[in-house]
Parts: structure tokens; sequence; C-alpha cells
């Protein structure tokens, strides 16, 4: 698979849905963004849960611009091939995932980048369906699922992000997943109904318990 597809091109079989997040849940984000800011004179400082104040010259110490924290994360993205790679044990736990339920992709990231995003995922062995959206999280996984009485599940990084699942499709397992251990202690705690998972095999340890349900 090539191209990214939208919305109305899945196809779900008669089995689970797997919904999951990119950045820093299936592609490590925070580690190879700050190595390109490395490249360009710049570092990322774990101070807060945000980039826009916590990137900085790495001669100066001052903090880049909200426009020019954008700027980078455009170029980040457009050779994000360049950069990031897969989380740790990601690629052998969505495969045997794949045997028993569809697993379908939903990044956050502009979908002009989209086509990047998917060679580098056919490379590193994540062939899944890719949807690329700004728009929120919980109305698309609400029609991916489109009430269907088989388990879902929806796995983020971001707490608003589980929170607009948990609003849209209330019966969804919600897993919070974080490569990143120093900007996870930053994070805002997830609410008391989403399963923090250590790392991959927590998640689907998790997941292949609420099939069984």
């Amino acid at each position: 698979m090539s191209d990214t597809i939208l919305e109305s091109d899945i196809r779900l079989g008669d089995r689970p849905l797997v919904v999951s997040d990119i950045d820093e849940v299936v592609l490590e984000f925070l580690s190879p963004f700050q190595a390109y800011l490395e490249s360009c004179d710049h570092v990322l400082l774990p101070r807060s849960f945000r980039l826009t104040g916590n990137v900085v010259h790495r001669e100066t110490q001052e903090a880049a611009s909200e426009a020019a924290v954008n700027e980078l994360l455009e170029t980040f993205y457009a050779t994000q091939d360049r950069w990031q790679t897969p989380t740790l044990g990601v690629v052998e736990t969505l495969r045997g995932l794949s045997r028993d339920a569809d697993i379908v992709f939903l990044t956050a990231m502009p979908p002009r980048h989209a086509t990047v995003r998917r060679a580098l995922l056919d490379r590193l062995g994540l062939p899944y369906p890719l949807l690329a959206s700004e728009d929120p999280k919980g109305p698309i996984v609400q029609r991916l699922h489109a009430g269907r009485a088989l388990p879902v599940v929806f796995i983020d990084d971001i707490a608003r992000n589980l929170e607009s699942v948990q609003t849209h499709a209330p019966s969804c397992l919600l897993i919070n997943l974080m490569a990143n251990k120093a900007f996870r202690a930053l994070a805002p705690a997830p609410a008391d109904c989403v399963h923090v998972a250590a790392d991959w095999t927590d998640a689907a340890n998790a997941i292949r318990a609420h099939f069984q349900r």
C-alpha cells in the first residue's frame, strides 16, 4: 500500500478493531525529533509536556517561537523517513494481533505528509491502513467502529485524544502508551478508565483480555 486512504476506503472484517496513534506509540517521535533538532543547532528540554517553549537554540538557550517550532516540525515530518524508527516490540505485537483483529493507524500528522509516512511504515513491516487527520479522534473512531457488537481498542499517548474517544465510543478499551519516558513523566494523567501500558507487551495483554470479554 503506497498511499494514504480515506475513512470511506476502510473495509473492516467481522472481527475486533484496534485503532492506534503513530507518534510515540508505533514510531519513536521525541527521540528522533531531538536528534533532528540537534542537527539544526537546537535542543528539546524536558521541562513541560509541550514543544513550544522547550525547543531552544543550543548556544543561546533562547526559546524558539511557536512559528519557528512549527517550521521545524514541518521539515521533520517531510523527512521523517530519515529519522523515525519503530517503538520497541510494535512490529511483532501488531503482527500477532492482526491475526485476530483489524488494525488501523490514525495519526494527527498533517495529511500532506502521509505519503512519506506510508512509505516508512511499509518499509518497517507495518502495512496497516493509515488515516491522517487533524480532526478530533473520537468521532473518527466512532465512524470506523459504527456501533458494531465487536470489541474495539484505541491506543494513544495524548490524554485529550483518549478523552475524545471515550466520549464518542464509550465501549472502547482505551490504552495510554508513550515511548519517551522523560516526557511521559510530564504528561497529564489519563482518566481512571484508561489502561496505562508500560510497553507493547503490556498493551497486547490488555487487548487480548478485552477481546475475550
